[in-house]
């Protein structure tokens, strides 16, 4: 059963993220994602500044003047988006953890989908694929979505991006527009994410934490990793322990942003605290250019 609690938080989400949609995304997502191609519609009597490039000569032959085939935008399309549920989505620094901000990203982006009559799919991963929803219409399908997200108690804690990755390759045959919500805190997925991203038009959304990228002289302190439950003591009083943390972190954005650009494939950096809308905006306006 459904708790007051969670059916307010969907409410809030669904309130707020519509808004967006309506005023903000709506145009871009349809502008940026294009159908899969033209369909024909009819065929009509040809009329000054037609594409005479679009003659139907059989039609125009038979009936003695021109008329020409007219043809109209294929729209529908599938949209996956694939969420990480490992332990460390649970941390968040300021008012909302990764994972909150993960299901108010899926909301925008599905009621995206959902205005522009495209299909919407999930699948919820850890170290395994925790749930796949199958691609459908609907905005009950999208509130589904939403909870999901929010609420879902996955039984891994790890993070397995290949695993992740491999099961939306063999799974979604067709063409898909395909968004990868994670902290990134893996390896060995560089492989995988260039044959899906050939495959489907895959974009990473990357999820990050102010306190991940900080760290403040408080002591010594007990820190817990949230995907293996291993604990040890660290001295941030010392400032050769803090350096040595930063540049840890700096190399690991490094090596994960290679991978992107390697790969040639775009990626959203999000931080929780931080206003999501300018990132989401600047990433349509950058591949609106490329049309």
């Amino acid at each position: 059963m459904l708790t007051k609690e969670l059916l307010k938080q969907v409410r809030q989400i669904e309130i707020r993220t519509k808004g967006l949609v309506n005023q903000v995304f709506s145009g871009e997502y349809h502008s940026v994602f294009k159908g899969r191609g033209m369909e024909f519609s009819e065929v009509r009597e040809y009329q000054f500044g037609d594409d005479i490039r679009n003659i139907d000569w059989n039609v125009t032959a038979r009936l003695g003047h021109p008329y020409i085939k007219v043809f109209d935008e294929e729209r529908e399309l599938t949209v996956m988006l694939l969420v990480d549920l490992s332990g460390s989505l649970m941390f968040g620094s300021v008012s909302k953890t990764k994972q909150r901000i993960a299901a108010e990203l899926t909301a925008i982006l599905a009621f995206s989908a959902l205005k522009n009559n495209d299909k919407v799919g999930l699948i919820l991963f850890t170290d395994k694929i925790e749930k796949f929803v199958p691609p459908r219409k609907g905005k009950k399908h999208v509130l589904r979505i939403i909870r999901d997200v929010l609420s879902f108690e996955p039984e891994g804690k790890a993070t397995n991006l290949k695993g992740a990755l491999e099961y939306m390759n063999n799974t979604i045959k067709k063409k898909s527009i395909a968004f990868l919500l994670s902290d990134f805190m893996d390896e060995g997925y560089e492989k995988i994410l260039r044959i899906v991203g050939r495959k489907h038009d895959l974009i990473g959304i990357v999820l990050d934490d102010r306190r991940e990228k900080e760290i403040p002289n408080i002591g010594l302190v007990k820190l817990a990793d949230a995907e293996t439950g291993a604990e040890r003591w660290i001295d941030t009083g010392s400032k050769r322990v803090r350096a040595q943390m930063i540049s840890d972190r700096k190399q690991r954005e490094k090596t994960r942003n290679s991978i992107f650009v390697k790969s040639n494939l775009d990626r959203i950096e999000v931080t929780t605290g931080s206003n999501y809308i300018q990132p989401l905006v600047q990433f349509f306006r950058r591949r609106e250019k490329r049309w």
